[in-house]
């Protein structure tokens, strides 16, 4: 199993944990003849927003980590690049 195909069932079953959550916190809420419509409606929005919040957490780190690898990278290419040139160098002015 590659790395592409553990992603994708990983996500998957993130994704079904988030709707079963969702759904179960939703007929949770309908049910509660205690709690009224109005604490409902906000329990709602807050939960909404705070799965909007955990999504640009996450985006952000990921987002930040690419960044460090990107550079990284470079750097490491460029180092490549410094070496190859000081052993091509017959005369070397160290």
């Amino acid at each position: 199993m590659n790395k592409s195909n553990e992603n994708a069932l990983i996500l998957m079953l993130n994704g079904a944990g988030v709707v079963i959550a969702y759904g179960l916190l939703g007929v949770s809420l309908y049910l509660s003849t205690d709690v009224p419509l109005a604490t409902k409606g906000y329990w709602g929005m807050g939960i909404v927003l705070l799965t909007l919040s955990l999504i640009n957490v996450v985006k952000y780190r990921f987002d930040a980590r690419s960044a460090e690898d990107r550079i990284n990278r470079i750097e490491e290419a460029r180092n490549e690049k410094l070496l190859e040139d000081v052993l091509k160098d017959p005369n070397p002015e160290i």
